[in-house]
Parts: structure tokens; C-alpha cells; sequence
């Protein structure tokens, strides 16, 4: 028998925590651990990727059109042979052209030729030239962001690329959002998994801003025809009736905190580059027994530097800095992005949403996380921005960049907590009236990366010639 109410309590608590560490460890126990997470993603320190391209020159040339070529590749001095390599993006690809840049990001599929050959585990992997990033860093804090709020978010460490021996720059390694993330995250019975993407950039695309437009699943191609996963006929009507339901009012197709928490970190970073945002791409979308929610990728033009599509691109970093966090994007957008729209219509998950808020600021702001982690990076990555013969920006530029990205999250953090306890304006119109209730900012937005970087890039020529000491050894 008890000797004291407070003996009862702590039993009581004693039993609450074996309980939910079972549940845990129930939810946890078939996700697969995989070598790739302690070898290659261990951000400690900057790793080497040795690309081995038996015609870099053609390699090259073709690259726009995103066709994998088979290659070997030595990551940290291990060989893995016969891996298929391509070129990767969209605007950053086209636009690395367009400014006579070689500079390019890459993918690498392990199993792109050879059925089940992986990289310790890993079947895909990125490689992110830092794009309109300055800092090189945007993509690597955002992702930070996210695991603190507990979305399942990519795998990440800096590597000094190297193409046949030469050196290339410094790149941010990435683990792809396909089955080796599917395993490690849910399990091997896992759901299903969709990259939404635009079939025509001009095309209203409501599909991908997962509107529901009807029963019949050839409505949804931007969706469907991206499925990351092998789908059926039930998958494709299960999604279908999750998109129905919600616009309907009935929400139990959606897990409403784990989409709050996307949603929140998105609109610190002001990544337009997203649901959010006017091609309302670049996320993933995961559905597993009739719930589903978003998953993040890529933040090269997030921080407010996003512009494309926008027929006046916005520059004013206090305008930038102090932009409302309850209509995260103009009303000619956000009425056609319905899974923010319609959730926020909701006064509880409105309520909910303003607490995530809350989450982020105290637990990656208020302590300054933030200061630490780029400072960290920083320190990390010195000395191989200091010598990458590709960079898109010189050091001093990078140098100011990361003060800049440093100062930005300082000053939103700021805004956003003056939007929180309604001392400064939360959405849009009430902004526009009291343009004075603002904070100050004292950054220039584009330092973080601009087109005029890419225009000035101080490595245009060396780069090519790195390219030509290539070409004439590999026809020696």
C-alpha cells in the first residue's frame, strides 16, 4: 500500500514513462538503421566525392538534358562502380547556362544500373552547388529547423567534390527522399511517397496545390505521375478522397501538427520556392492509411530570395523581414493553395499554428541555436570556401553572407515574436495600413545571393579551364 499521495504520483508518472517509452519504441522499432547515417552524414566533419567520368567534356555539354550516365564514385576514398550520374535542377540549371556557369548540382543513383547496389545503404544521393547561396548554408539551417520541430527531413554533410581527381568545390551532400529515407523514417512497410511538379510551368497546376478538382485520378498527373512509390488504383483514389474530404471540411485525411510544423518553418524561411509559393512545387507529399502531410526540399531561394515567376520580384528586405506570418503569400496565390487556406479557417488549428510558431522561436531562436550552428558550419567549412575553384561568390562575398543570414533570422525572430503578441501586424492588409509598426532591418537581402553573382562570378573562367585539363586527360 501507498504510503503518501505523493508516493501514488510518482508511480503514477513511473508508469505513464515505461508506457510511452513502449510506444515509442513500438512506432520506432521497424524503421531500418542504415550505415550511410554514420558514415557519409556525419556533419562533423567535410567529406570527399571523387566523381570518375569517363567523358567529362560531353558529360557537360549535356547536361541539360538530365540524362544519367555511368560513372564511379570514391566517397571518403571507397569506390562504388558502375553508378549512374546526371545533372540536377530546374531554374538553377537552366539559369548556370544561361550565365555560361559549369557549376552545376549533381545526383548520383546508386542502383541506377545495377539492381539493389547502394552506398551502405543508400540508394540516391545530391549534391547541392549552393545556388544563389552565398552563405552555403541556407539549405543546411533549414534543415536543422525542421528536425526540431520533428519533421522527417533529409540527411545532410558538407564534401568537397572532386571530378576524376581535379578539384571542384565544396557541395552540400543530400539524402534523396526515396527508399532509403522511406525505411529509415517509416519503416519498410511504408507509405506512399509523390514529388508534386508542374507538367507546364504556365498551366494553373491545382493538381500540385492539391486541390480537388474531381474523382478521376488523370485530373492529378502533376501529382500522380511524380509518385516516388509504385501506386495503385486504391493509393491514387485513397489521396484523392483525402483532398475531397478537406475541402469539404473534414480534416481527419490530414496530420494536422505534423503539416503545421512544415508550414511554420517554411514561413519563417519565406521559401517561395514551395507549396506556398507560386510554382507551388518543391515538396514531398507522403499518405500512408488515409492521412497524409508534407515533407520538405530544397532552400538554395529561400530567406526571400526567391523570384522567379514573379513579374516584380520582391527587394525590400524590411518589407521582406516583417512579412505577416497568418497570409504567408498574396491572396491571388494563397486562395489557390487551399491546404493552408482551408486549415487556417479553423479558429483550434489557427490557435495550433500560432503555438508551433511559439515551438520554433523558443526552442532554435530564443536560445540562439541558431548563432551556434552557423558559426559552427562556418568554422567547418572555412577553409574549402576559401579554395573553391568553382564558388559562385568570392570569400569576402561568402563571409558577408553568412553575417547577413546570421542577422536575418535574428531580425525575423524579432518580427515574428512582435506578431505573436499582436505588437506588430500578422497579415498583409493590416501590414499595408501600418507600414511604421515594423521593426528596423539593417541587412541588404541580397547579400545572401543574388543574380548579380552569378552575372560577376569571379570562377566563370576558371572553371572551364578545370573543364579542359579534364577533357585533354581523359582522351590521353
Amino acid at each position: 500500500m501507498f504510503k503518501s499521495k505523493t508516493d501514488r504520483i510518482i508511480i503514477l508518472l513511473l508508469i505513464s514513462a515505461i508506457f510511452f517509452s513502449l510506444v515509442l519504441y513500438a512506432n520506432a522499432k521497424d524503421r531500418v538503421d542504415f550505415d550511410y547515417q554514420k558514415k557519409l552524414f556525419d556533419d562533423s566533419y567535410v567529406h570527399t566525392i571523387d566523381l570518375l567520368i569517363a567523358d567529362p567534356q560531353s558529360f557537360f555539354e549535356a547536361s541539360q538534358d538530365e540524362n544519367y550516365v555511368m560513372a564511379d564514385v570514391l566517397i571518403d576514398n571507397e569506390e562504388f562502380k558502375n553508378v549512374g550520374l546526371r545533372a540536377k535542377g530546374n531554374n538553377s540549371l537552366h539559369l548556370s547556362k544561361e550565365y555560361d556557369l559549369l557549376r552545376f548540382s549533381f545526383k548520383i543513383e546508386f542502383d541506377h544500373f545495377q539492381k539493389g547496389y547502394s552506398y551502405h545503404g543508400l540508394d540516391k544521393l545530391s549534391l547541392d552547388a549552393s545556388f544563389q547561396d552565398n552563405s552555403y548554408l541556407k539549405t543546411k539551417l533549414t534543415y536543422d529547423m525542421f528536425e526540431t520541430m520533428g519533421v522527417p527531413t533529409p540527411l545532410t554533410s558538407f564534401a568537397k567534390i572532386k571530378i576524376n581527381g581535379q578539384d571542384w568545390g565544396l557541395y552540400l551532400a543530400i539524402e534523396e527522399v526515396e527508399d532509403s529515407f522511406l525505411a529509415r523514417n517509416f519503416g519498410l512497410d511504408h507509405g506512399q511517397l509523390y514529388k508534386p511538379d508542374y507538367q507546364n510551368f504556365n498551366d494553373p497546376n491545382l493538381d500540385i496545390a492539391l486541390c480537388y478538382l474531381g474523382d478521376d485520378p488523370k485530373l492529378y498527373e502533376g501529382i500522380f505521375k511524380n509518385a516516388r512509390t509504385n501506386i495503385t488504383n486504391s493509393d491514387q483514389k485513397r489521396l484523392i478522397n483525402i483532398l475531397k474530404d478537406y475541402h469539404n471540411g473534414n480534416f481527419e485525411g490530414l496530420d494536422i501538427d505534423m503539416i503545421l510544423s512544415y508550414f511554420t518553418v517554411q514561413i519563417f524561411c519565406l521559401n517561395w520556392d514551395s507549396y506556398i509559393g507560386h510554382t507551388g512545387h518543391n515538396y514531398f507529399l507522403y499518405e500512408d492509411d488515409g492521412v497524409m502531410f508534407l515533407m520538405p526540399w530544397d532552400y538554395n531561394l529561400a530567406y526571400g530570395t526567391y523570384a522567379f515567376g514573379m513579374s516584380e520580384p520582391i527587394k525590400d528586405s524590411a518589407y521582406l523581414i516583417n512579412f505577416p506570418i497568418d497570409t504567408p503569400a498574396f491572396k491571388e496565390v494563397m486562395f489557390k493553395r487551399p491546404l493552408y487556406h482551408l486549415l487556417m479557417q479553423d479558429d483550434a488549428i489557427f490557435e495550433r499554428y500560432h503555438q508551433y510558431f511559439e515551438k520554433l522561436l523558443n526552442n532554435f531562436f530564443a536560445n540562439e541555436r541558431y548563432v551556434l550552428l552557423i558559426n559552427q558550419y562556418a568554422r567547418l567549412i572555412e577553409d574549402d570556401v576559401k579554395n573553391d575553384p568553382t564558388a559562385f561568390c568570392s570569400f569576402e562575398d561568402h563571409q558577408l553572407a553568412l553575417k547577413t543570414l546570421e542577422r536575418w533570422c535574428e531580425l525575423r525572430y524579432q518580427s515574428i515574436k512582435g506578431q505573436l503578441d499582436g505588437s506588430l501586424p500578422s497579415t498583409i492588409s493590416a501590414l499595408q495600413e501600418n507600414p511604421e509598426r515594423s521593426i528596423e532591418v539593417d541587412l541588404d537581402i541580397r547579400d545572401l545571393g543574388d543574380f548579380e553573382d552569378l552575372e560577376n562570378c569571379p570562377n566563370r573562367e576558371r572553371s572551364k579551364a578545370i573543364l579542359r585539363s579534364l577533357s585533354l586527360k581523359s582522351t590521353s
